[in-house]
């Protein structure tokens, strides 16, 4: 498939994947959930699917050429490390995908850890459960920040446009997957997770006990939580007994898109330790 031909049909194949993938997991919530709900769930998905909307209005306002565009004119003009070195295209496309989710495991990382990102990035930790709409909540300030990174990595990778269609699309279709409130079976995830993060293995990271939260920072591949060693298998209450959420964000209130969007002023969370309870 040709650049040209990639771009026309990007828009296409990156929103049939995502409603493919909802959909399927969706279905899965309702046939086999692995926790039942805290609250409601028509309210919760109206406003989660609320700001995806917004975000994806953003991006295309402010990005309108989008990631793939500019992987086609970095692969074009030979820009980028990826581009210099000449390796054949599958090594490419490959280093590719796995250096870009390194990227944004760092940065996952980094928005737990410096208090400003982490202000935008608590309206995500902030719903009191767990599920596929989950994996779309995220903060615009948060979305455009990510995008500017991204547009960093791919410039400096050198990253070609199907690689980063490619990833895309495994980023967008794993985030719905590993929020996922869906049963699998354990021998099933022990095995799963050696190369794809699963939803037993997020789940933990949505704990509100601080320690667990800020670990297993993987949206796709669960290596560099285990090589950096922030990987934690099984949350300490298990999976049924766990707490999901932040601690200053128990009130139904913040479950509104616009009290959701004005979180990151909150001053009921001004208090580092409000966010989360100091563990046992």
């Amino acid at each position: 498939m040709s650049a040209e031909t990639l771009l026309g049909q990007e828009p296409w194949i990156r929103l049939a994947s995502f409603l493919a993938v909802l959909m399927v997991m969706a279905a899965w919530e309702l046939w086999a959930p692995r926790r039942a709900p805290s609250v409601g769930k028509a309210w919760r998905w109206l406003n989660n699917v609320g700001v995806v909307a917004l975000d994806s209005l953003l991006v295309r306002l402010l990005f309108p050429a989008g990631a793939v565009a500019l992987g086609a004119w970095v692969e074009d003009q030979g820009w980028g490390l990826l581009g210099w070195l000449g390796l054949p295209f599958w090594i490419t496309l490959l280093v590719a995908v796995v250096v870009l989710d390194g990227v944004i495991w760092a940065q996952h990382w980094a928005f737990h850890k410096v208090p400003l990102l982490w202000r935008l990035h608590r309206m995500h930790h902030a719903d009191p459960d767990i599920d596929v709409t989950t994996g779309l909540r995220f903060h615009p300030l948060e979305i455009l920040l990510s995008m500017g990174i991204k547009v960093l990595a791919i410039l400096a990778l050198g990253a070609p446009a199907v690689a980063v269609l490619l990833f895309e699309v495994l980023l967008n279709a794993t985030s719905l997957f590993n929020h996922g409130n869906v049963r699998l079976p354990l021998r099933l995830d022990r095995w799963l997770r050696l190369v794809v993060v699963t939803p037993d293995m997020h789940r933990v990271h949505h704990s509100w006990h601080r320690d667990e939260t800020d670990s297993n920072f993987g949206f796709n591949l669960p290596w560099w939580d285990r090589l950096f060693g922030t990987y934690r298998a099984q949350p300490r209450d298990g999976h049924q007994g766990m707490t999901i959420g932040l601690h200053a964000f128990r009130d139904p209130r913040w479950l509104r898109l616009d009290r959701m969007l004005l979180q990151p002023w909150s001053r009921e969370a001004d208090d580092p330790a409000a966010d989360q309870p100091t563990p046992d």
